[in-house]
């Protein structure tokens, strides 16, 4: 039996303005990574969307980024371990707060946009994210790219860590994402995102954009909930999943099983 995670990034709409269908997709994903007020997201929003997770029995993690609002933490800055650290703990803080306060608990912690990116290659932001998740609560899953630097850091610095794929992103032959800046970053055909992310978990591999196979875990599939067609792309995924004999549960489901 393989088993995989559905994660979607939610609670990223900010003031007056609204993005994205969190609503409706909870119903369709297994884990939620919530912004935490530094890319996108604010307090309201922030108690809003664990209340629907929590009502929609789906887990919880925090989505912490970059502190750039203009840019939704998709632009690189120069930041140093020490700052990488101060920022994650002070945003999986406040969403623990939250999470707390409406009587539930945090699954996981996964680095959004550009600080995920960076993480994924740099040891020492990796190290320092690591950290950061682990002193606030050793219990926590962390989430990275598959085969980065940052499941090794979170590994050595003894969390439980999920391997995650992407759904709708292309890959280059040494495992990382494309630049979101270059036109095939994304796969806007969801049909085959799908094919793909069942080669992912099924096979381990996926196919670059060099026509490499390249090896690859997945925990965990991260679906963007931002897209023009995203809660129909959400219904799709976990229907085909669960047709092609892959069990759909949260990724603290599955290691508790497991352990």
């Amino acid at each position: 039996m393989r088993y995989v995670d559905l994660n979607c990034d939610m609670g990223e709409s900010f003031g007056a303005y609204r993005l994205g269908r969190d609503e409706e997709i909870l119903s369709y994903v297994t884990s939620a990574n919530i912004a935490c007020g530094f890319h996108a997201g604010d307090a309201g929003t922030m108690r809003k969307t664990v209340k629907l997770a929590l009502e929609n029995g789906v887990a919880i993690g925090a989505h912490p980024g970059l502190q750039d609002l203009i840019g939704f933490g998709r632009r690189k800055m120069d930041i140093s371990p020490q700052e990488a650290y101060d920022i994650a703990v002070y945003q999986i803080g406040a969403l623990w707060g939250f999470v707390r306060s409406e009587g539930g608990t945090m699954q996981h912690v996964k680095a959004h946009g550009e600080l995920y990116n960076m993480a994924a290659v740099n040891p020492g932001l990796a190290e320092a994210i690591a950290e950061a998740v682990y002193k606030v609560d050793p219990e926590l899953i962390l989430f990275g790219l598959a085969n980065s630097e940052l499941l090794k850091a979170g590994k050595k610095a003894g969390l439980r860590t999920a391997s995650e794929v992407f759904s709708d992103r292309t890959y280059q032959d040494n495992g990382t994402l494309t630049p979101r800046r270059q036109p095939d970053a994304m796969i806007t055909d969801d049909r085959e995102a799908v094919k793909q992310v069942i080669r992912m978990v099924n096979e381990g591999k996926v196919l670059s954009r060099q026509n490499t196979d390249v090896l690859i875990q997945a925990d965990t599939v991260c679906i963007h909930g931002d897209g023009a067609h995203a809660l129909e792309f959400a219904r799709m995924i976990n229907e085909s999943l669960r047709q092609a004999g892959i069990t759909v549960q949260s990724i603290g489901k599955t290691i508790s099983d497991n352990s």
